[in-house]
């Protein structure tokens, strides 16, 4: 595997720079009308065949945006009755909006990992705390490097930091410095530390393609963490007091730090020359069984995340894949959406269906399995695995939880129980038994590699996970 190219250090000191911060908080401010308007998106409008030839543009960037803790049923777009996502909502009608799209797990380093390796976790071996992914194992960021792109990623969850293997490809990996917190801005999690906010991550993006975004083709990766920390300000507080209610304040948000970014792209005159891709690692739960969060279970409130792709163009009008997808899917549609190949992919691209969806047809298939797992003594290496497991078919989802010398398994069918709440399993025992087979031999995967590295957190690590409101030992 190719080394990655190091940047010296002289060049590496342009994100984080305190001046550099002020010029772009200063930048942002020139834009503020445009925001208010709503007419910073000045794309124009595109065609099926400019999807089809998006392969052969050469002046192409990939902008992917990780949105920590986002919940679709929590997003206008997916249905929600509140107004926590206007933007959002707004461009996935010029975009594609993938409807029924599962996390492979509902823990981030589980998550993220299968999502960037475009294998299930089982495939991947990084289920617990303390695994890293193998130097052997192929990387997006790599792929992507390999071909002609800059590569920077800015993250703020230290579940992905480079100590677990995460920078694999990126020629800049970094965590945003703590900033000043805006006036008014308010955290409801009572357990965090953390100091910054995701204005640092999009100030550090926007400053990175002012000052390197027209020498050559690039790819960025953000991890935000707002809404996974309850984060909002005065002008979003606009639902409540009860947890729910300060997730979606979050969500608004994370929406109007989102349209900064995006408007500040267009005046940097990068939308029409850029393919932008937002999703999530998991979902969260608010006492639908009976406990709130994420990281426990593998139930639809966990797991079930957006999927937007929006083009360098509008299409109008926006398209809905209805057909079910995965976050194993992600980047094996990305980089065929730009000409390339991620080796080993047990996901597909789920480009024929966005062609076949924009046409206004149907691609013809039996619905296929898709899976989600969590170990759920992720954060307790020393203990035995205890896995659970969900298999999601059309509408059905099955879901085999593990309890010591015990096994739960519980089936829910979306159609009529669209909050998946009715377990069906007695009523309906042949499909409960048909997924569990299939949950079985799911379980029976192992890793690719010949062996997945681990390694002791530190101190600071953990402090910082802390600090994030894991409940890491």
């Amino acid at each position: 595997m190719r080394p990655v190219a190091k940047i010296p250090l002289r060049e590496r000191r342009w994100p984080w720079l305190l001046a550099a911060a002020v010029i772009v908080l200063a930048f942002l401010s020139t834009v503020v009308d445009l925001h208010v308007r709503g007419h910073w998106d000045t794309r124009s409008a595109g065609t099926i065949d400019d999807i089809e030839s998006l392969r052969g543009r050469d002046d192409l960037n990939v902008l992917f945006i990780l949105v920590d803790t986002l919940r679709a049923e929590h997003l206008g777009m997916y249905g929600y009755e509140r107004d926590t996502s206007p933007v959002l909502d707004r461009l996935a009608a010029s975009g594609v909006r993938f409807a029924h799209h599962l996390a492979q797990s509902s823990w981030t380093k589980a998550s993220m990992a299968s999502l960037w390796l475009a294998r299930h976790p089982p495939r991947t071996g990084i289920t617990r705390a303390d695994q890293v992914i193998p130097e052997e194992a192929v990387m997006p960021a790599e792929v992507l490097r390999d071909a002609g792109f800059r590569t920077v990623g800015l993250y703020r969850n230290g579940w992905v930091a480079p100590t677990f293997g995460f920078d694999q490809g990126f020629e800049l990996y970094q965590r945003p410095f703590n900033t000043q917190v805006p006036a008014g801005v308010r955290r409801q999690n009572p357990t965090l530390t953390d100091r910054t906010t995701d204005e640092a991550v999009v100030a550090a993006a926007l400053e990175f393609l002012r000052l390197r975004g027209r020498e050559q083709r690039w790819f960025l990766y953000l991890h935000m963490m707002d809404v996974h920390e309850y984060l909002y300000d005065e002008d979003s507080a606009l639902f409540g007091s009860s947890y729910r209610d300060i997730y979606d304040s979050s969500i608004h948000w994370t929406d109007s730090v989102l349209e900064t970014l995006l408007a500040s792209l267009a005046e940097l005159g990068h939308l029409d020359d850029t393919l932008v891709v937002l999703t999530s690692d998991h979902g969260e739960a608010f006492s639908e069984r009976g406990f709130e969060g994420h990281a426990r279970k593998v139930y639809r409130e966990e797991t079930e995340i957006p999927l937007l792709v929006l083009f360098p163009f509008r299409l109008e009008p926006g398209v809905v894949v209805e057909a079910r997808s995965s976050n194993v899917d992600v980047w094996p549609t990305i980089l065929d959406l730009v000409g390339l190949e991620l080796p080993g992919a047990e996901g597909r691209s789920r480009v024929p269906e966005i062609l076949a969806s924009a046409r206004g047809e149907a691609l013809e298939s039996e619905p296929e399995p898709s899976f989600a797992h969590l170990d759920q003594t992720w954060a307790r290496p020393e203990q035995e695995p205890m896995d659970t497991v969900a298999v999601v078919e059309g509408t059905r989802r099955y879901v085999l939880i593990e309890q010591g010398a015990a096994t739960i398994e519980q089936l829910f069918d979306a159609d009529g129980d669209p909050h998946e709440l009715r377990d069906r399993a007695r009523e309906d025992p042949e499909t409960a038994a048909r997924l569990r087979e299939l949950a079985e031999e799911f379980l029976e995967r192992r890793p690719e590699w010949d062996e997945v590295p681990t390694r002791e957190l530190g101190e600071l690590e953990l402090n910082h996970l802390r600090a994030l409101g894991y409940a890491v030992p």
